[in-house]
């Protein structure tokens, strides 16, 4: 069977043209950077576990009723997902100060919010992707003012069903980041999640001892990402609990 045409390369996952059309294959690869890539690394394992964790909250979310672009898991390091027009923008929930929030506003790192906060940031790696107003998503028309009532929405739905999932197997949901896409259905638009949501995506700590379970063990060097990959997926059910780091399957197109 022929390789199928790649469409895009990003830092932790390959986009490739679907079986049909309207339909992409998402690879995750086991790539990751921090720092806006001046930090890298391969750490085995690591696509595999993202991509059962991102099924599993999308499948979620599509079953509350917050639409995504997840049709199917194909494999081990590859879902089948809606192909859509991704507004340029990382969406991001905050619901404790931590990271560039807590450097930008001098607050202790884990201090609640009053409320889930909403920030903006466009997509572009080369500016590293800078924080942004709703002045400015107007301005340059990236989305209608329509289109941000319907983003807020749709990521404090996720926050919702996020915060919840964790919290009852003993995980905070610090904050988390999603892209938006835009499908038509004829001439109506609906705005989905895209991308993905995963440890990769999200910041987690143990509820009892603070411990990160998310991309901050790599940022700052605090062990081993894949174990506490793993951990998550155990809780949450997605592997057994006494299964060990997942292997690297090979790659059939």
């Amino acid at each position: 069977m022929a390789r199928r045409k790649k469409i895009y390369e990003g830092k932790a996952k390959t986009l490739y043209e679907g079986p049909e059309p309207g339909t992409i294959v998402q690879y995750f690869k086991d790539d990751a950077t921090a720092f806006n890539a001046e930090k890298k690394a391969t750490i085995e394992g690591k696509g595999v576990l993202n991509n059962l964790l991102s099924e599993f909250f999308m499948t979620g979310l599509n079953t509350v009723g917050v639409p995504t672009h997840f049709l199917k898991r194909l494999n081990m390091r590859e879902q089948l997902v809606r192909a859509c027009e991704i507004i340029p923008l990382e969406i991001i929930v905050r619901n404790y100060a931590a990271g560039s929030m807590s450097k930008r506003l001098g607050i202790e790192e884990g201090t609640q919010l009053p409320r889930p906060i909403v920030e903006y940031c466009y997509k572009d790696d080369k500016l590293g992707d800078p924080l942004v107003t709703e002045e400015h998503i107007a301005a340059f028309g990236w989305a209608s003012q329509h289109d941000m009532d319907d983003i807020v929405a749709l990521a404090l739905r996720v926050n919702d069903f996020m915060s919840g999932l964790m919290f009852g197997v003993g995980i905070k949901l610090i904050d988390f980041k999603i892209e938006i896409g835009r499908v038509y259905d004829g001439d109506f638009q609906r705005l989905i999640v895209a991308d993905e949501i995963s440890p990769d995506s999200c910041r987690l700590w143990d509820i009892e001892t603070g411990q990160k379970l998310d991309k901050d063990v790599f940022r700052r060097d605090l062990g081993s990402l894949t174990d506490a990959y793993t951990e998550v997926a155990k809780r949450l059910g997605v592997m057994p609990k006494q299964a060990t780091h997942p292997t690297k399957p090979t790659l059939i197109n």
